[in-house]
């Protein structure tokens, strides 16, 4: 998923985000959402979240949260 929709963004969910002060080279950092900040439902460039460490930058990446069975990440159809 790309991060410009917010229903796609959840608190807790790991993503790569772009930092203002990264936008001329595109550099991403990973990390957890603290808290969503944009409250349009939608935006074009991905939605502004901040980080658990304080980082503030807008979404580029949401990476899948996979239930665990066993001890074991559980991908349906993936395993």
């Amino acid at each position: 998923m790309d991060g410009q929709k917010r229903a796609d963004i959840k608190i807790g969910a790991e993503v790569d985000i772009v930092l203002k002060k990264d936008q001329p080279t595109g550099k991403l950092t990973r990390g957890k959402v603290a808290e969503i900040l944009t409250s349009d439902s939608f935006h074009h460039r991905g939605i502004k979240v901040r980080l658990e460490d304080g980082q503030v930058g807008r979404v580029q990446k949401i990476y899948p949260v996979f239930p665990t069975l066993n001890g074991k990440e559980y991908q349906e159809g993936l395993t």
